[in-house]
């Protein structure tokens, strides 16, 4: 088990952690700003922005949710939550701007289902 403390410190923007709610939702982010004492990150599967505390990894809001792997995604992981990310991101700005979308858009590739199928493995190896 990484030590929590340098795991958290040693997070940077664009890096991603995984985070668990307290009712067991997986939060895979992506950073998006960081200062002294806060993390600030996307939740690429919703694209909510989060807010989690740099020293304990506690997510500053009405749920607090817990980051429990700070460790890199391997790469293939990495590149293919960082695809949903844009895809995501970029149905979320169509939605708002009245495009209406479809819905088969937001489906995931094989390469994304693989990221979800090696994520549990890679936090239970990585937990802080």
């Amino acid at each position: 088990m990484a030590d929590r403390a340098t795991a958290l410190r040693n997070l940077a923007v664009v890096d991603m952690f995984h985070g668990r709610s307290p009712n067991g939702a997986s939060l895979i982010c992506l950073v998006t700003a960081i200062d002294e004492n806060t993390i600030c990150a996307r939740r690429i599967t919703t694209q909510e922005d989060l807010q989690f505390d740099r020293n304990s990894g506690i997510e500053l809001g009405d749920v607090p949710s817990r980051i429990d792997c700070a460790a890199p995604f391997p790469p293939n992981v990495y590149d293919a939550f960082s695809s949903l990310d844009r895809s995501y991101r970029t149905l979320l700005q169509m939605e708002r701007s009245g495009i209406e979308i479809d819905r088969t858009q937001a489906r995931w590739t094989p390469e994304e289902r693989r990221a979800f199928q090696l994520l549990d493995e890679h936090i239970a190896a990585n937990a802080i």
